[in-house]
């Protein structure tokens, strides 16, 4: 009997030697991040949001309502605008004498003119405000696009989190099932076990080798997710950081297990950050002008014009000033006002009011769908937020309960009132409730920062 135990000693004891080589190798083999640059989540989101191809066509939008502002307020500036003509005639025509006679003329006309504009009806000034708002809402509408670029990323890091634990509970079990095999090949070979046993445990370990691979896959295809996020030519070499769970990074003045706030603070906080209902706003805003523009078209305008032109002529059989001197002589000046009074244009001004209306009312519903939809966001983080927080209050004392009954299962198994396999069920239950809290603190600090980012706050964990 004596001797049995120290045989069954021997074994566990180059058992657990293998077990921590084959953890050491699996942690190594999966995640040999020491010598690699390792990407927070704030730096994977900025880099998405300098290199994503979408925020660059959004930042184009932006050019382009600045050059369109631009040429608003040039249009209070005078034109400038020059012509020269040549004409020739042929034939039969009138000439100085009174007659008629068949001559050739030609004519050289050389002008140059400006007009600016006095009234519009108040078209420009609604015109430079309306491109104001235009640029300010589509500067909204670019940071609410590098907000969405930021929330898939935080998805797709979060992703690998979850997949990089379950890989490990993986590895950690193959850990154990060749310890197991190694110990019942010790047995087999001293007749303490049968082969069938330990056929069976070997059975048990080639399926633990296929979850772990398929867990590799996985870790492999979230990483490959987040680097065509980032728009990066590969993923090999690329590695991120790890949160801590023991801390609240970038969750300030929010308790992780504490209470949360409501649907409506977070709501009320939401509506004076979020560009999305400040692009709204500001294209609602952008519709008065708009309407105010199509009323301009009943108000008369007002324009003021002038210009400098003199002409050069020649007729065959009749001699003619030299050029210069033409030019000199024939050289005015004008200059005047005009003003147009509109009366009846078939009902197109009215149309385009009408039309401006429209246009404002489907703003306003456009505003309050993007409110609402805010709105259903906002509850949805809410209450994954209060699952999370509850999922990782379970999973703590779910831990707390597979360790004690392993260590109760650990006691009985070394004075032999237990099996090997009701030993490693409880380990296996114990692995696992660790690794389901590893990931519920993850996806609880996950729906927490979003709760803060909607609140203002940058997204981070």
């Amino acid at each position: 009997m004596r001797k049995d135990k120290i045989l069954l000693g021997s074994v566990c004891e180059k058992c657990w030697v293998k077990v921590l080589l084959v953890l050491f190798t699996a942690h190594y083999s999966l995640f040999t991040v020491a010598q690699q640059h390792l990407w927070s989540l704030p730096e994977c989101c900025d880099y998405a949001v300098a290199h994503n191809i979408s925020i660059k066509q959004q930042e184009n939008a932006c050019r382009q309502q600045e050059l369109q502002l631009s040429t608003a307020k040039n249009s209070r500036l005078p034109d400038l605008s020059g012509s020269v003509g040549q004409n020739f005639s042929f034939g039969r025509g009138l000439t100085a004498e009174n007659t008629y006679s068949n001559t050739n003329t030609s004519s050289t006309s050389l002008s140059l003119g400006t007009s600016v504009p006095l009234f519009t009806g108040f078209q420009i000034p609604n015109q430079i405000k309306l491109n104001q708002l235009n640029l300010e809402a589509a500067t909204a509408d670019l940071e609410k696009a590098k907000n969405d670029i930021r929330m898939q990323v935080a998805q797709a890091y979060v992703q690998i989190l979850y997949d990089m634990e379950i890989a490990e509970v993986a590895h950690r079990q193959i850990a154990i099932d060749s310890a197991q095999v190694a110990r019942l090949q010790a047995f087999v070979e001293n007749g303490k076990a049968s082969g069938a046993e330990l056929s069976q445990q070997k059975a048990t370990l080639a399926n633990s080798r296929l979850v772990a691979t398929q867990a590799d896959n996985n870790t492999r295809l979230a990483i490959l997710s987040l680097t065509q996020l980032l728009e990066l030519p590969t993923p090999e070499g690329f590695a991120i950081v790890r949160p801590s769970l023991d801390k609240q990074d970038g969750l300030e003045g929010l308790d992780r297990l504490g209470a949360l706030p409501t649907p409506d603070q977070i709501y009320a906080d939401a509506l004076g950050v979020k560009p999305e209902i400040l692009s709204q706003q500001l294209k609602l805003k952008g519709t008065e002008h708009s309407i105010k523009i199509a009323q301009a078209g009943n108000l008369p305008t007002l324009s003021l014009s002038g210009g400098l032109g003199t002409n050069y002529y020649t007729t065959s059989g009749f001699k003619s000033d030299a050029f210069g001197k033409q030019l000199k002589n024939n050289f005015s000046q004008y200059i005047g006002l005009n003003l147009n009074v509109p009366i009846f244009n078939r009902f197109q001004t009215r149309n385009q009011i009408r039309n401006a209306r429209i246009e404002q009312e489907n703003q306003q519903l456009q505003l309050d769908n993007t409110k609402k939809g805010l709105y259903k966001d906002i509850q949805q983080v809410y209450y994954n937020a209060l699952n999370a927080q509850s999922k990782e209050k379970s999973s703590q004392e779910a831990v707390q309960s597979t360790k004690d009954a392993f260590t109760l299962m650990q006691a009985k198994y070394e004075n032999g009132k237990a099996t090997m396999t009701e030993f490693n069920e409880s380990k296996n239950n114990y692995l696992k409730s660790e690794s389901d809290l590893v990931q519920a603190r993850y996806e609880n600090i996950y729906q927490h920062a979003l709760i803060q980012f909607y609140r203002g706050q940058d997204l981070n964990f």
